[in-house]
């Protein structure tokens, strides 16, 4: 997990909303990348093991969403800095809206893999019993 710098007490809110906005974003990323890793876990499994076709379809679907989703969060993070020269509130409206629906791709894409991760699990409890 990354672990930021404080936010310190002559910082204006808008720049411990970057601060903070940049922290989550890191996370998302790191817990992308993690993913990427055990979804390989996974291919290998379902190819020595399960042999089952629609689940290999699944994860080469969720692995490719999850390399888009890294994609966007390292071009949204690079671009993450023009909010600091907002000067109206719509502005500052416009990236925070825009942050929000990051946040909710992103846990839906997590949810998502999740229920993929349970799938292969109850699989390989299937498969260890037979």
């Amino acid at each position: 997990m990354n672990v930021s710098k404080p936010f310190y007490p002559h910082e204006s809110d808008k720049k411990i909303m970057m601060k903070k906005d940049r922290t989550e974003i890191k996370n998302w990323t790191e817990e992308l990348e993690y993913l990427n890793e055990e979804l390989e876990y996974f291919l290998d499994i379902e190819d020595r093991m399960l042999n089952n076709s629609n689940l290999y379809q699944q994860l080469h679907g969720v692995r490719r969403e999850n390399a888009l989703m890294l994609s966007v969060l390292y071009r949204y993070e690079g671009t993450i800095g023009s909010a600091i020269e907002c000067d109206t509130t719509e502005c500052d409206a416009y990236y925070l809206n825009h942050h929000e629906k990051k946040r909710n791709i992103y846990l839906a894409h997590v949810k998502n893999y999740r229920a993929l991760k349970t799938r292969i699990l109850s699989q390989i409890l299937l498969k260890a019993k037979g």
